[in-house]
C-alpha cells in the first residue's frame, strides 16, 4: 500500500490504519513467497479472541477458515482477462466464517482486494480489506429463518413442510422404503380460543409443538400446516410403526395438563395417518389423504388415531358427489332446477291454506330427482345455496302470478346467513309488492338450536319485510318453546316421523298432542306433516291441530294445484 504523492510513508500509514480501524475495517498486504501477512491495528477489534499468531500467515490463517481454507487461495485462479500490465491487479471479493476452535463463536468476515502476479503471470502479493459482517448474517439468517419457518413455533412452515414431504415420498420410492405422513390435529381449539382468548390458544399451539418434538425420532421432520394442525414426516416407517408413533404423541399431548398465563388447560389432538408412497404418490396427495382420515378420526372419537386405507365405497360416493354436482351446476346454468307444490290444508275444514314449495331438479333425460336426492348432496358439496337462491326466484315468481295464493319454501341452515339471499329477496320484494305477506319461510330445527342469536336477527329481520317463519321438523331436535317464543316463530310444523304412526304409537300420541297444546298456548299455528289416514287426521284435529299435510291430503306435484290439475308452474 503506497502513500499518495507529496505525504510521506511514515505519516500516511497511521492515518489509514486509523481510519479503517474507525470504520471498523483492517487492512493486509499477503506475501505469497514468504506466506506472510502483514495487517494494520484494526485486525485485533475484528478478530477478537483470536492470537494474532494465527492470523500471521496464510497457511495459519486458512486453518481458522470454515468451510474451507481454500476459498482464499481459489481466487488466485480467475485470469486476469481485462490486466494490461502483468503488475496490475485482479479484483476479488469473498465470504467466509472464522473461529479458532469449534466451541468458540463464528465470526463471518467481508473480504475484498485484489491479487497481483510477476511478469510470468505467478501470484506474488495480495492487498484487501476485511470487515465483520456478524449482524448482516444474522439478519440475513433471520430472514431465512423467517420465510421457512412457523413464526410461532419455530417449525417449518406449510411451504417447506409440503416440500419436505415430497422428497422424502420421492426417496421412498427410490429406496423401497415406507414413509408415514402424519397430519396431528389438536381438538376443539375454537373452544379454548373463545373460552380464554386468542394468545392462550397460541401457548397451546406451541406447547403441542414442542411436546411432539419432543417425541420424535432425530430424522423426523415436524411443521406447522395450519392454525391447529401440525404435519410430521416418518421416516422409515411402516403401519406398526405408525400405530406405535401415534400413540407416544397423543399420550405425551393429552397426559400433561398445559399451563398458559390463565390457568391450566386440559388438550388433546387426534391423528390422521397415511403410508407413501403405497397410498400416496405426491405430497399433495399425502396431505389430503391424512386430512380427510382425520376428520373420520375427529368424528370417531377425539384424540384416536386412523389410518388411511382404499375404500371403494369412498371412492365410490366420490364418484358420485363429482357426477352429481356438475348435474346441479349444469341444471342451474339450464334452468332445470324446478319446483313442485305440496298442499297444507285447514285441519277442520280441508280447505287448502298454503302450499309448501319443494325443490326439484329434472335430468338432462328427463327423470326428476325429488328434494331428498338434490338437497343433502348440495349442503354437503357447498351448492345448496346457489339452490335456494333459484327457488326463491322460482317462488316470488308464482306469488306474483297467483294474487290469492300463500307459498311456503325451505331454506338451509348456510343460506340464513347469506348476504345474497338477503340482497335477492329484498329486491324481489321491492319489485312485487304484496308478495312478502303471503311468503313463508322455513327453516330447519336444526339451524335454530346452531345459533340462537343469529336466527333470531334473521327471524327479525324477514317479518321486517311482512313475511312469516316456520320451523321444519319440530320435535327432531332439541328446541325449547321457550326459545320459540324468543324467536317469534309464526309457524310449527312437527317432524312427520311423529305423524305417521299416531294411530299405532301411543308415545307418538302423547308426544304430539303435548306439542300441539304448548304451541297454542304460545299463540303459535301448527302443522302436522305426514298424515297418512283419516284416524290420525281426526286425533289432530281434535288436539287443536290447526293444519295437515301429507300423503293423506296429496302429495306434491309439479302443477299448480290453486289453478286446476292442467296448470303450469311460472318460471322466471
Amino acid at each position: 500500500m503506497s502513500a499518495p504523492a507529496g505525504l510521506p510513508q511514515a505519516t500516511q500509514e497511521p492515518r489509514v490504519s486509523a481510519i479503517l480501524t474507525a470504520l471498523g475495517r483492517a487492512a493486509f498486504v499477503w506475501d505469497i513467497p514468504s506466506d506472510a501477512i502483514n495487517w494494520t491495528e484494526g485486525a485485533a477489534s475484528i478478530f477478537k479472541g483470536i492470537d494474532p499468531f494465527l492470523l500471521a500467515t496464510g497457511a495459519r490463517y486458512g486453518r481458522l477458515i470454515e468451510p474451507s481454507g481454500s476459498v482464499r487461495t481459489n481466487i488466485f485462479s480467475a485470469a486476469p482477462t481485462t490486466r494490461r500490465r502483468f503488475d496490475e491487479g485482479v479484483p476479488y471479493f469473498i465470504e467466509y466464517g472464522v473461529r479458532a476452535s469449534a466451541s468458540a463463536p463464528m465470526l463471518w468476515i467481508e473480504e475484498a482486494g485484489c491479487w497481483f502476479a510477476d511478469a510470468d503471470g505467478k501470484v506474488v502479493r495480495v492487498e484487501g480489506i476485511v470487515r465483520l459482517e456478524n449482524e448482516r448474517r444474522a439478519r440475513d439468517e433471520q430472514l431465512i429463518n423467517l420465510s421457512r419457518n412457523d413464526a410461532l413455533t419455530g417449525e417449518l412452515n406449510r411451504t417447506y413442510l409440503t416440500a419436505a414431504l415430497a422428497e422424502a415420498i420421492e426417496e421412498a420410492a427410490r429406496y423401497r422404503s415406507p414413509v408415514a405422513f402424519m397430519m396431528v390435529g389438536i381438538d376443539h381449539l375454537a373452544r379454548i380460543n373463545n373460552a380464554f382468548g386468542f394468545d392462550v390458544a397460541d401457548e397451546v399451539i406451541s406447547d403441542v409443538a414442542r411436546r411432539i418434538r419432543r417425541r420424535l425420532r432425530s430424522g423426523d421432520t415436524l411443521g406447522r400446516f395450519s392454525g391447529n394442525r401440525f404435519g410430521v414426516i416418518l421416516k422409515n416407517c411402516g403401519l406398526d410403526e405408525v400405530s406405535i408413533a401415534a400413540e407416544r404423541l397423543l399420550a405425551g399431548i393429552r397426559e400433561e395438563i398445559v399451563m398458559t398465563k390463565s390457568g391450566p388447560v386440559s388438550v388433546t389432538a387426534s391423528i390422521g395417518a397415511v403410508l407413501a408412497p403405497r397410498y400416496a404418490q405426491t405430497a399433495d396427495e399425502a396431505i389430503n389423504r391424512a386430512q380427510e382420515i382425520l376428520e373420520v378420526a375427529k368424528g370417531r372419537r377425539c384424540g384416536s388415531l386412523a389410518v388411511w386405507r382404499p375404500d371403494t365405497e369412498r371412492e365410490a360416493q366420490r364418484r358420485i358427489n363429482i357426477r352429481v354436482t356438475d348435474e346441479i351446476v349444469t341444471a342451474l346454468n339450464e334452468r332445470r332446477i324446478l319446483t313442485a307444490f305440496e298442499r297444507v290444508v285447514d285441519a277442520r275444514t280441508r280447505e287448502a291454506a298454503f302450499y309448501e314449495c319443494l325443490v326439484r331438479m329434472q335430468q338432462q333425460n328427463g327423470q326428476i330427482l325429488l328434494a331428498p336426492d338434490v338437497v343433502p348432496v348440495a349442503e354437503k358439496l357447498g351448492l345448496i345455496r346457489l339452490v335456494d337462491h333459484r327457488v326463491l326466484e322460482l317462488v316470488i315468481a308464482e306469488l306474483a302470478e297467483a294474487p290469492h295464493v300463500q307459498l311456503s319454501l325451505n331454506i338451509s341452515p348456510e343460506t340464513t346467513m347469506d348476504v345474497d339471499w338477503w340482497a335477492a329477496i329484498e329486491a324481489l320484494m321491492g319489485a312485487h309488492p304484496g308478495v312478502a305477506e303471503r311468503l313463508i319461510v322455513e327453516i330447519t330445527e336444526t339451524a335454530a338450536i346452531q345459533d340462537i342469536d343469529d336466527v333470531q336477527r334473521f327471524v327479525t329481520r324477514l317479518k321486517n319485510l311482512g313475511s312469516r317463519i316456520a320451523i321444519d321438523d319440530f320435535g327432531a331436535g332439541y328446541t325449547s318453546f321457550r326459545n320459540l317464543r324468543k324467536l317469534g316463530v309464526d309457524i310449527v310444523k312437527i317432524d312427520g316421523a311423529f305423524v305417521q304412526n299416531l294411530a299405532r304409537s301411543s308415545d307418538d300420541r302423547a308426544f304430539v298432542q303435548t306439542l300441539i297444546d304448548l304451541a297454542r298456548r304460545l299463540d303459535i299455528r301448527t302443522v302436522a306433516e305426514w298424515v297418512q289416514d283419516e284416524q290420525s287426521a281426526a286425533m289432530l284435529r281434535d288436539w287443536g291441530c290447526d293444519f295437515i299435510q301429507g300423503r293423506l291430503i296429496g302429495l306434491a306435484s309439479p302443477s299448480r294445484p290453486w289453478s286446476g290439475p292442467a296448470a303450469v308452474p311460472a318460471t322466471n
